[in-house]
């Protein structure tokens, strides 16, 4: 059987963090996350995840950074989860996914999530935040790279978090990845 290498992208708050340590147990893969980087980043530079991405558009060197880290796994031998909007490009011999979320339900998600460093006021302040954080991922991704992070034939497999649970969702890529990788 081939490498477990899966990469996972999808919406903001769409339940790629609920979902990934599932396939990580089931498979004992290693979780190469793109996200727990970028928060590291912010934090360094005292800024929220907002205003990182802000950041980011006149600072490409963290995107290089972080790119590169992720595309040296394609060079190494094992099992890997990858939790970043890029690694189907970086690692392409990873089955990819994207995990799409109704917004208002993503919303719904991120104001109840109570992370320590991204608290909203309200709903509607975390919906803002999503459509604000998407937007600047989408133009510096094609600025940078040339890429479409929006276009899901991108992806080998698109599955929406909206209505069903982490461990159906699971199942479903798992039963995909078997099916490419025999």
């Amino acid at each position: 059987m081939k490498r477990f290498r899966i990469s996972i992208a999808g919406d903001i708050a769409s339940g790629k963090s609920t979902l990934i340590p599932l396939l990580t147990k089931r498979y004992n893969a290693e979780v190469i996350s793109a996200g727990k980087f970028i928060r590291q980043f912010a934090e360094e530079l005292g800024m929220s995840i907002v205003e990182f991405n802000e950041y980011q558009k006149l600072h490409p060197e963290y995107d290089k950074k972080l790119d590169s880290k992720v595309a040296e796994y394609s060079e190494i031998d094992g099992d890997f989860i990858f939790d970043s909007r890029l690694a189907w490009h970086f690692v392409p011999d990873s089955f990819s996914v994207y995990v799409k979320c109704d917004l208002d339900v993503a919303a719904e998600r991120m104001y109840n999530a109570n992370r320590e460093k991204e608290k909203y006021e309200s709903v509607e302040k975390a919906k803002e935040a999503i459509i604000s954080r998407r937007k600047a991922e989408v133009e510096r991704y094609k600025k940078f790279y040339g890429l479409d992070v929006g276009d899901l034939s991108n992806y080998d497999l698109v599955i929406d978090s909206t209505n069903s649970s982490p461990e159906e969702l699971a199942e479903i890529i798992i039963e995909n990845w078997k099916k490419t990788n025999r």
